[in-house]
C-alpha cells in the first residue's frame, strides 16, 4: 500500500471519527477532506489540480434534473402533515381492525404504507405517527415496547417504499457509479440506470417486508396476547355501513394522490421529477381543502421547511462530492477495487463484504451520510464485478440503509420517537421494541440475497432493464 492510499484510509477514518464526535455532517465532509488535500500536497501525495473540477461538479450537482425530485417530495410530504390524512387514516383503520387481537398494530402498519408511499420522509411520518398512534395502543392496553417498536419500524418504510427521498439520491449515486463501471470495462455505450427502476425494484420487496410486520404481530397476538389486546366494542361506535363508507372517504385522497405519482412513473408517463411536481400540487390542494390555516400562512410555513431540509441535504451532498474528489486524488478509489476483487468469495464475498459494513456504520452514521460517503466508493467496484445487478443491489442497499434509521444506538428514528412519544414510554422500551424488527428486516435481506428477481422482476418487466 503507497503513502498516498494510507492517506485515504485516514481521511474515512478522520470523516467517521468527526462524525461521531458531533461534528456536522457537511462541514466534516468539506473541511475534513480540503485539509487532507493540503497536507497531502505539501508532502507530494496529492495533486491540486484534482480540485479545480469542483465547480463544475457543485454546477452539476445543482442542475441536475433528478435531484430537483429531492425539494419536490419534501414540500409534498411536509404538506401532507397538515392535512390529517394520518389522523383520519389511523382512526378509520384502527375501528376496522382494531376489535381483533392484535388488530390496531397490523391498522398501524397499513397507515404507515400509505403514509410512506405518500410522504417519503421518515421523520415526518416518525413524528405524526408517534404523536398519534402511540398513546392510543398505550390506553388500549398494548405492550410498551412492542408499540414504540411498531410506530418505529412502520415510519422507516419511508425509506424503501417509493418515492424515499433516500432511494433518489441512492437512485442517482447508482446510476453514476454504474456508468464508470461500464466505462472503465470499455463500454462506451454504457446502459443505465435511474430512479424509475430504483422505485420500481423495490415495490415487491417493501410489500414483503410489510408481510413479515404483519406476521410477527399476529404471531406476539396469538403467543402473548396481553401484550396486544383488542379494543373493547364501545371504542367502536361506527359499524357496517357507516364504517365502510368512512373507510371509503379517508382512502380516497391519499390513494389517488399515491397512483397519480406512482403510477406516472412506473408507467413511463412522467419522470420522478415530473411525478414529484404532481404529487406536490395535489398535496397543497388536499391540505388547502381539509386545513383551518390560512392558506398564505400554510405554503410560508411548508415553504419554509422544505427549503431548510432540501438545503441540508444538498449542503451534504456538496461536502461529500469534496470527499469522493481528495479520496480519489489519494488512490483510494484503485485501493477499493484491489481490496473488494481480492475477498475469498468473489463477487459474493465483496457485497456481502460491504453489506455489513453499511449495517455496521448504520451505528454511527445515518442514511444520507452513508450514501454520499459509502456508495460512490464502493458502488463503481462492485458493478464492474461480473453477474452484479444494479437495481438489485440498489434495492439491497436501500434496505440495510433502512436499518441505520432505526437500529440502536444512533437511529434517527430511535430520536425522532423519544422526542414525541408520552413520558411513560422510555428510551430503552423504543432499542428493545425495535430489535425484532431489525432482525425482519436482515430475514427481507436474506430473501433478496438468494431470490434477486423479487427486486428486478418488475422493472424488468416494465422497462426490459
Amino acid at each position: 500500500m503507497s503513502a498516498a492510499e494510507m492517506f485515504s484510509l485516514l481521511l474515512v477514518a478522520a470523516v467517521i471519527a468527526a462524525l461521531m464526535a458531533g461534528y456536522p455532517v457537511s462541514f466534516t465532509l468539506g473541511g475534513m477532506s480540503f485539509a487532507f488535500a493540503l497536507i497531502g500536497a505539501a508532502l507530494g501525495l496529492f495533486e491540486l489540480s484534482f480540485l479545480a473540477a469542483l465547480p463544475q461538479r457543485i454546477f452539476g450537482i445543482m442542475t441536475n434534473g433528478v435531484l430537483l425530485a429531492i425539494p419536490l417530495f419534501i414540500f409534498m410530504g411536509v404538506m401532507l402533515e397538515r392535512s390529517r390524512v394520518a389522523e383520519d387514516l389511523l382512526e378509520a383503520m384502527g375501528r376496522m381492525f382494531g376489535t381483533l387481537r392484535g388488530g390496531l398494530g397490523i391498522s398501524v402498519v397499513i397507515v404507515g404504507v400509505l403514509l410512506a408511499a405518500a410522504k417519503g420522509v421518515v421523520g415526518a411520518t416518525t413524528v405524526t405517527m408517534g404523536l398519534i398512534v402511540l398513546p392510543t395502543m398505550l390506553r388500549f392496553g398494548y405492550d410498551k415496547r412492542l408499540a414504540a417498536g411498531t410506530v418505529a419500524a412502520t415510519a422507516t418504510l419511508a425509506q424503501v417504499f417509493p418515492p424515499a427521498t433516500v432511494m433518489v439520491l441512492l437512485g442517482d449515486q447508482l446510476g453514476n457509479a454504474y456508468q464508470a463501471a461500464q466505462l472503465a470495462k470499455g463500454i462506451f455505450a454504457p446502459r443505465s440506470v435511474n430512479v424509475s427502476d430504483l422505485f420500481a425494484g423495490a415495490i415487491a420487496p417493501g410489500f414483503t417486508l410489510v408481510v413479515l410486520y404483519m406476521l410477527f404481530l399476529i404471531a406476539v397476538a396469538i403467543l402473548f396476547p396481553k401484550s396486544s389486546p383488542a379494543m373493547p366494542p364501545e371504542a367502536n361506535a361506527s359499524r357496517g355501513f357507516v364504517l365502510a363508507r368512512r373507510v371509503v372517504q379517508v382512502l380516497v385522497a391519499p390513494l389517488l394522490l399515491i397512483l397519480a405519482v406512482l403510477g406516472s412513473i412506473l408507467g413511463g408517463i412522467a419522470t420522478p421529477t415530473e411525478a414529484a411536481s404532481i404529487g406536490a400540487v395535489g398535496a397543497t390542494i388536499l391540505a388547502l381543502l381539509r386545513s383551518r390555516a390560512h392558506s398564505g400562512e400554510l405554503l410560508r410555513d411548508v415553504a419554509t421547511r422544505t427549503a431548510q431540509i432540501t438545503s441540508m441535504i444538498f449542503v451534504i451532498l456538496i461536502g461529500a462530492t469534496m470527499f469522493s474528489l481528495v479520496f480519489r486524488g489519494f488512490g483510494g478509489d484503485e485501493l477499493v477495487n484491489r481490496h473488494l476483487s481480492a475477498i475469498p468469495g468473489g463477487t459474493g464475498g465483496a457485497i456481502l463484504t460491504v453489506m455489513i459494513a453499511m449495517f455496521l456504520l448504520g451505528f454511527v452514521m445515518d442514511a444520507f451520510e452513508i450514501i454520499f460517503v459509502v456508495v460512490p466508493i464502493v458502488a463503481p467496484a462492485l458493478l464492474a464485478m461480473p453477474g452484479v445487478d444494479p437495481v438489485w443491489l440498489g434495492v439491497m442497499m436501500a434496505v440495510n440503509l433502512q436499518t441505520s434509521y432505526m437500529h440502536p444506538p444512533l437511529g434517527p428514528t430511535l430520536f425522532y420517537l423519544r422526542g414525541v412519544a408520552p413520558p411513560e414510554i422510555t428510551t430503552r422500551h423504543i432499542y428493545v421494541g425495535v430489535i425484532p424488527f431489525v432482525a425482519i428486516q436482515i430475514v427481507l435481506l436474506v430473501v433478496l440475497w438468494y431470490w434477486p428477481r423479487l427486486a428486478t422482476a418488475l422493472p424488468h418487466a416494465l422497462y426490459g432493464q
